[in-house]
């Protein structure tokens, strides 16, 4: 591989990282409240309300039903209207991250599903209100399952960013494209595969590390 080429590979494996990362922030801050709204809106939830319940598990359910190509082309006039432009790393990191937060919210309701429902009955027999029910009960129950389902979540938007360098995102799948498929360099596609390989791995270790120190269980 040429230093050029090297060089183009280590500024898209940079923003492979930023891309993942900064779409990954934005899906846990809105998909952990939205994965709490589902289950405290739910039938016999800490503030049942099925109308409301239904509304936003038909808006999860309707983004994540999209692939997630067709969502990004989608997106375009609301990434333009963001960051005033539809390429490049920044532009990438809006239909990432709205794709990816309808997923981990569905991802995390499942942790917090498991969570005891003695030790929220628990808590509401002590006077616990509803936010201290969420804050010193289900959240901390659930912590291991929902840094879990965060792990996944950061393993998926890799792999979506690498997608989205098929509109011009930067970013690994777009040195993919641009030089290991449409100039055929063998290599270069090669060296992608292989980082992506080591980003995903790496990602899974550390989840998966912090995952065993969170869980006291046995």
């Amino acid at each position: 591989m040429s230093p050029v080429l090297f060089n183009l590979l280590l500024q898209s494996i940079w923003e492979t990282v930023i891309m993942t990362l900064a779409a990954g922030v934005i899906s846990f801050v809105a998909g952990l409240p939205l994965a709490l709204v589902l289950i405290a809106t739910d039938r016999g939830g800490i503030a049942e309300n099925l109308v409301v319940n239904r509304a936003f598990g038909w808006v999860i359910n309707g983004f994540r039903s999209v692939p997630f190509i067709i969502l990004l082309v989608a997106l375009i006039p609301l990434t333009r209207l963001i960051v005033g432009t539809s390429l490049g790393t920044a532009a990438a990191i809006v239909p990432l991250a709205i794709a990816a937060a309808p997923y981990y919210a569905r991802v995390a309701e499942v942790s917090l599903r498991e969570v005891d429902p003695g030790l929220i009955e628990a808590a509401r027999a002590m006077g616990g209100n509803r936010w201290t029910i969420v804050r010193e009960v289900l959240v901390p129950e659930a912590l291991p399952g929902i840094v879990a389902g965060f792990t996944v979540t950061l393993v998926t938007l890799v792999g979506a960013s690498a997608m989205a360098g098929a509109i011009g995102a930067g970013g690994l799948g777009d040195l993919a494209i641009r030089y290991g498929y449409q100039r055929f360099e063998t290599g270069v596609m090669i060296a992608v595969v292989a980082v992506l390989i080591v980003l995903v791995s790496g990602i899974q270790w550390l989840g998966d590390r912090l995952v065993a120190r969170l869980d006291h269980r046995g």
